[in-house]
């Protein structure tokens, strides 16, 4: 762990690269260390969609970030999305490769089904075991790590044979695998755990969480904003970072290292530059280094 005598640098930082905010992007070229797109959008051969991304990676590394490979699915990885990625990636040549914890796909009578969401899993020795499987296989394919991202999750399965975190280090482990931390995704969580009488104080279940992951698995951050509906808050990536997220962002910090880290927008969203006033303030916070025990959480 870092220790104030011992500075490191400020971690990359990067944001989510949407179509409204394309051109904007190319034209004003703003400092950015990474953009991410998500790789769906762009598994059509040529075509303006792909000609924009050749043209983004041109000025900055990118960031290839999945909801479509179902990694915790029993019914396995669809060979099509996985030739598709493997091409993708080849034109790209991205700086990162990156996807959820969660399955999508599954058998009903014979027939494999798609869903439109992405789905929790149980965190069960058997759940671990397909995902080791699938992350290996993808790997094996791509010719390279994967990391794999924690979920915000509006259920919970009965019989876990372990927590979260322990899930997360054992697949990384096991299958040589990173992990990309998505903050809000864990405040998220722990908000709507308290709202069940699961969960005391939501910022000291995110810290254990932040405490319990193996730090060098970690290859990416996620930041974004959430909406609270009044019965549950929603990840919507539709605003701004929440104070306590952004606390919460300065322990996973001092916990994890400079850890590249990305501004998720993806609704409502704003002009390019309220982007990157978000990703001027994580990166502000970032050079600002403290201590787990110095940082006061909401």
């Amino acid at each position: 762990m870092p220790t104030p005598e011992m500075q490191p640098s400020p971690p990359a930082l990067g944001i989510g690269w949407r179509h409204p905010h394309y051109d904007d992007l190319l034209t004003q070229q703003p400092t950015l260390d990474f953009i991410e797109v998500h790789s769906e959008n762009f598994f059509a051969d040529g075509g303006a969609a792909l000609a924009v991304l050749q043209q983004g990676r041109e000025r900055y590394p990118v960031s290839l970030h999945g909801v479509g490979l179902s990694l915790g699915s029993v019914a396995g990885i669809d060979p099509w999305h996985l030739d598709q990625l493997a091409r993708l990636v080849d034109r790209i040549e991205p700086v990162r490769v990156s996807d959820h914890a969660a399955f999508a796909r599954g058998c009903l009578q014979g027939q494999t089904l798609h869903a439109a969401d992405l789905l929790p899993l149980p965190f069960t020795n058997e759940a671990l075991q397909v995902m080791t499987d699938n992350v290996q296989r993808v790997q094996d394919r791509l010719r390279r790590p994967i990391a794999v991202e924690n979920l915000s999750a509006y259920l919970q399965w009965a019989g876990a044979d372990m927590d979260e975190p322990e899930f997360f280090n054992t697949l990384a482990r096991r299958s040589g695998c990173q992990l990309l931390v998505d903050v809000n995704n864990l405040y998220v969580n722990a908000l709507n755990a308290q709202r069940r009488g699961a969960c005391e104080s939501p910022a000291a279940e995110c810290r254990r969480w932040l405490d319990t992951i193996e730090p060098h698995h970690v290859a990416e951050l996620h930041l974004a904003g959430h909406v609270d509906t009044g019965d549950i808050v929603i990840d919507d990536h539709g605003s701004r970072v929440h104070p306590a997220v952004w606390a919460l962002y300065q322990h996973a910090l001092a916990r994890l290292g400079p850890v590249p880290t990305l501004i998720e927008w993806d609704t409502d969203l704003p002009p390019l530059t309220v982007l990157l006033d978000e990703a001027q303030s994580a990166r502000e916070l970032a050079t600002r280094w403290r201590q787990p025990d110095e940082i006061l959480l909401a």
